[in-house]
């Protein structure tokens, strides 16, 4: 199956976001301000990744009928 633009755009957010937990992981996070800061860039990725996985589903829905 062809790549769409919602596929790609979820991969590219997919990359920051295991960068970011490689970060976090890795103990990149000196404090626990950075520590934080990492923490919530990658729940919004995560959420930003599901708001485009719900949107390719309905995009995909809509074109079916």
């Amino acid at each position: 199956m062809a790549k769409t633009v919602f596929d790609v755009l979820d991969m590219k957010l997919a990359e920051s976001q295991r960068s970011q937990e490689e970060f976090v992981t890795s103990g990149g996070a000196k404090d626990h301000a950075a520590y934080r800061e990492a923490c919530g860039v990658i729940r919004g990725l995560a959420i930003a990744r599901q708001e485009i996985r719900d949107l390719a589903k309905n995009y995909m829905e809509d074109n079916d009928d």
